[in-house]
């Protein structure tokens, strides 16, 4: 029987990427939406901050285990920005477009060799609202802020994260080679890893 796991977002790729790295596991993956989950306001400084403030309040909707992903991209040269605010870099409404011109246009004196970035995932499981150690797992993802997009594939800011070792930017992917060397692909494997040890 599989177990239900609630997704403490309404990121439709991150959805995805979630179903189809969890759901050949056993996980019966869900989204909070299904819940009528509200968004939480997301008021912490850190991205483990904001993930377990999504994870508690979908576990505690849904009355099932939740599962909250907090990322983002930090760019060296702007000193680790957009960070926490990457879903939003440009303001509301949200969109990666927007988001995207606006780090072309904070990048556009930062010559090539100076642009370097890592996007980073935070996932945080709560097995009840109030569980006492959520599982916490974190890892990031090498790579370089290109200055033009490349790549119809991924999402957020895909098309500008260039991937040296592959030659190709996060975008340019096949949706298996993403969740393989993606930084959310990598803390999903590490999550599952710490619940197989988990009790």
């Amino acid at each position: 029987m599989s177990q239900q796991l609630v997704i403490a977002s309404s990121n439709l790729g991150k959805l995805n990427e979630f179903h189809q790295i969890l759901s050949p596991l056993g996980y019966d993956v869900q989204s909070q939406s299904a819940f009528e989950v509200a968004e939480v306001e997301e008021t912490g400084l850190t991205f483990v901050e904001n993930a377990l403030l999504k994870a508690r309040e979908a576990s505690r909707v849904s009355g099932s285990a939740a599962l909250a992903d907090d990322s983002g991209l930090a760019v060296k040269a702007l000193n680790g920005r957009p960070g926490i605010y990457s879903a939003r870099f440009a303001g509301e409404p949200r969109s990666d477009e927007r988001n995207n011109l606006q780090l072309l246009e904070a990048l556009a004196e930062t010559p090539e060799g100076y642009r370097q970035a890592r996007y980073w995932c935070v996932l945080v499981l709560m097995r009840y609202p109030q569980d006492p150690v959520p599982v916490i797992v974190q890892r990031h993802w090498e790579g370089e802020i290109l200055a033009h997009p490349r790549g119809e594939g991924g999402f957020g800011y895909d098309p500008l994260f260039w991937l040296p070792d592959q030659g190709m930017s996060a975008a340019e992917l096949t949706a298996a080679e993403k969740n393989r060397l993606s930084h959310r692909g990598r803390a999903l494997r590490a999550l599952v890893e710490a619940l197989s040890e988990t009790p």
